[in-house]
């Protein structure tokens, strides 16, 4: 079976030469379709820049990097950004939102870029909002929502044109304990309803929500495991939600 991602020998060199930092070093990582996954790392692990070659925000300075079957890792600025619309929906820690357009505008802006036509859009749309239980708050702007709604509308906007690839950056980072967790819920059934989702974190109680756990150090990955806490996870915070 064809991987989803593809990641043969990647380096990322920051300053060649005599003050060289290697940002990534000889990573190689498979990831197959429907897999929801964590990369964990500290701040100068490298996750960051990985995260990057992974969004198709940059390239390496070497290796490969395929896609869905394309390798993008020589691609240009202009291919990098159609290939980004197309397979990859973003959560980022901040929101990201246009404060002047509602939930449902705001999910429909990537549709437009990739020429979808107004009444699919809003379709689209309106059922991503649904999926991620803010049917209500379709028509709201982004100031008249709480921190928990806005990342929900921004997961909504990533998964509204059904991207291969779900790529969240530290999702979780700008909310409260309450929010974080219907935020993870939400990933963890995108996971369940056959999306892959890729999860950047330094929190190690973020990335036991995930079925495979990936710690990246110095640059290179360090290990790479199925977590065997995920589904005792799953259970307790059901268990909590059942009892409340």
């Amino acid at each position: 079976m064809e991987h989803l991602i593809k990641v043969m020998d990647l380096c990322k060199i920051y300053n060649p030469g005599e003050n060289e930092v290697r940002a990534l070093d000889h990573v190689n990582l498979e990831i197959d379709r429907g897999e929801f996954v964590a990369i964990i790392g500290q701040s100068g692990s490298g996750k960051s820049t990985f995260m990057n070659m992974l969004g198709c925000l940059d390239i390496p300075t070497s290796g490969k990097y395929y896609l869905n079957g394309t390798d993008v890792s020589t691609m240009s600025d202009n291919e990098l950004s159609l290939v980004r619309n197309k397979e990859i929906g973003f959560i980022f820690q901040g929101f990201n939102l246009i404060p002047n357009l509602t939930a449902v505008e705001n999910v429909e802006l990537p549709l437009i870029y990739r020429g979808i036509d107004k009444k699919e859009r809003r379709k689209l749309a309106t059922e991503a909002l649904e999926m991620v239980g803010l049917s209500h708050r379709i028509h709201h702007k982004p100031s008249e929502m709480s921190g928990g709604q806005q990342q929900r509308v921004a997961i909504a906007r990533a998964i509204a044109a059904k991207p291969p690839v779900i790529l969240a950056d530290e999702p979780t980072g700008n909310l409260d304990s309450a929010s974080s967790k219907e935020i993870l819920n939400i990933l963890k059934n995108l996971h369940k309803d056959g999306r892959t989702v890729i999860l950047i974190t330094h929190d190690d109680g973020i990335a036991a929500r995930a079925k495979r756990v990936v710690r990246i150090m110095d640059g290179k990955i360090e290990s790479d495991r199925i977590n065997p806490e995920y589904e005792k996870v799953e259970e307790v915070h059901e268990d909590k939600d059942s009892e409340e």
